[in-house]
């Protein structure tokens, strides 16, 4: 029996990746969020997981989430909001992102067949240093917080953390985490057929341009037709 979590937050322009502007616009960049979380809400709900659960921050709910039972963030730094959520589930739980959106069910696979009495959790690692998922067998908000968070030693501190607890660690495949637009065309290029992918496409075809320091939008579709 396994709890599945994915963290979110609302799409709200200018509140998400916004690394990826420019090139896109903040509106583009909250539309390639929001294909990301889908992408990863579809995985969870492919997974056999005995409850799956949306770890929020926002009001306005994804697309996708209706059949996820919804625990809202606390505030405070995200490794407070991470180890509230560890201290209120029970059992074996794992937390993914909505950062890695090329994730498939093979890559999580492990978590859900071969987590025996003798491993103690999961970690997957990102390739910004940070991780992108991390299961734990008796969940703790104390493995987590204080671990120094959204940096490229993110990863190295919260593995220590858990060896230094005694825990037997198995790792999952490291990830592409989209931070910035070149990781977000990795990303996409990987998994070409995902929501993810065709969003960023889209926002690179219309995103915004400068001509003689005006903004202006360039959509192919109209591009050179005259009114």
């Amino acid at each position: 029996m396994t709890t599945l979590v994915v963290i979110a937050k609302e799409t709200i322009p200018g509140k998400v990746k916004t690394r990826l502007h420019p090139p896109l616009s903040l509106e583009q960049a909250a539309d390639v969020a929001a294909a990301a979380i889908q992408d990863t809400l579809d995985v969870a709900r492919r997974l056999p997981a005995t409850r799956r659960v949306l770890l929020f921050d926002g009001n306005r709910m994804p697309v996708g989430s209706e059949d996820f039972d919804v625990i809202p963030q606390i505030g405070g730094d995200l490794d407070a909001r991470l180890g509230a959520l560890f201290d209120e589930v029970d059992g074996k739980t794992v937390l993914i992102g909505m950062d890695t959106p090329q994730v498939t069910v093979e890559a999580l696979a492990p978590v859900f067949e071969a987590w025996t009495d003798d491993v103690d959790a999961w970690f997957g690692p990102a390739n910004d240093g940070g991780f992108w998922a991390l299961g734990l067998a008796r969940p703790t908000g104390d493995l987590l917080r204080g671990v120094p968070m959204s940096r490229d030693d993110t990863g190295a501190h919260q593995l220590r953390r858990l060896a230094d607890a005694g825990l037997t660690v198995r790792m999952l495949p490291e990830l592409v985490d989209v931070d910035t637009i070149d990781d977000a065309r990795l990303v996409a290029a990987t998994a070409p057929d995902s929501r993810f992918a065709a969003a960023l496409r889209h926002a690179e075809a219309t995103a915004p341009t400068t001509t003689n320091g005006v903004a202006r939008t360039t959509d192919p579709a109209t591009e050179g037709v005259t009114s």
